[in-house]
């Protein structure tokens, strides 16, 4: 199997998988999405949207990701647009628990993956949590940035 094009990180490897299917493409991930590798990352991964004709989705398979930083998040969602934009659907599949906890902490875990789409990622997604504003005693504030009006007759009035 030909490396994908001219791919050679000393700390990243992109290896097209052995699974294959009609429109879609599935590269196996190995190694550190960070600063150093992860330019050469997006170059690579760019280079098989143009040149596989009618392909429909992309099938990151990050078992083999030892770890990312958020230069290497940012690939991914750079990725992301890239292949919205080529009407490609981005499918990150057997995610390890530090991708997701990067994900779910920087939020870009409804960006980067589909919801109930029968996703293949390693672990279940964490319920989602809402922000809600609350007055200095914990009290939730029905409006937020306006201050709560007092319950009984200000004296000021």
């Amino acid at each position: 199997m030909t490396p994908p094009h001219g791919f050679d990180s000393a700390q990243l490897h992109l290896v097209p998988s052995h699974r294959t299917e009609e429109g879609a493409l599935h590269l196996e991930v190995h190694g550190f999405l960070d600063f150093d590798s992860s330019e050469d990352f997006l170059t690579a991964v760019t280079g098989h949207l143009t040149d596989t004709p009618g392909l429909r989705s992309l099938h990151l398979d990050c078992s083999g990701l030892a770890g990312i930083d958020s230069m290497g998040l940012a690939m991914l969602l750079m990725l992301h647009r890239r292949t919205t934009a080529a009407q490609v659907t981005l499918l990150l599949e057997a995610r390890p628990p530090a991708l997701d906890r990067m994900l779910t902490i920087t939020g870009a875990m409804d960006h980067l993956v589909l919801r109930d789409s029968g996703e293949t990622g390693g672990h279940a997604e964490p319920p989602r949590m809402a922000y809600r504003h609350t007055s200095e005693d914990g009290a939730p504030l029905e409006h937020p940035g306006r201050q709560p009006r007092p319950t009984v007759p200000d004296s000021r009035t």
